[in-house]
């Protein structure tokens, strides 16, 4: 694994389509909706950013349990952006978790705390700087 996460987008032919690729290797697109024009062939920007914490959440809630020998059997996380409309200020993101197997109560309770300590839980909701320039 590299040291820096980088992820290149290339806009492509298509009105919004854009190839992203990884310092690992992967490729996938991005796209916007056909209501804004787009293709709809891949996920639009809101979408990636709500699939990181998803993604980052089950895999994290995921990790913990299984190095506690907890009897974790399946994640699901739903993520929305603005459930309740766009507020004033800022945004709202909306996460609910959903833990398969025998757990207790507590261990629930545990899992519930280790969601907000997942690392993108952690990017989202700390300083953000980004430095912008031209190539």
């Amino acid at each position: 694994m590299s040291g820096t996460p980088t992820v290149t987008a290339v806009l492509q032919e298509a009105p919004y389509l854009v190839q992203l690729s990884d310092d690992l290797g992967h490729t996938w697109p991005a796209d916007e909706p056909l209501e804004v024009g787009g293709g709809n062939v891949g996920p639009a920007p809101d979408r990636l950013i709500l699939g990181g914490l998803g993604t980052c959440t089950a895999i994290t809630i995921k990790m913990v349990a299984a190095r506690r020998n907890w009897p974790l059997t399946g994640v699901r996380v739903e993520v929305r952006l603005n459930p309740g409309g766009k507020p004033e200020s800022g945004n709202d993101i909306a996460r609910r978790v959903f833990l398969e197997g025998e757990l207790s109560d507590e261990q629930r309770a545990q899992l519930l705390k280790i969601a907000n300590a997942c690392p993108m839980h952690k990017l989202l909701t700390g300083e953000i700087r980004i430095h912008t320039d031209l190539g």
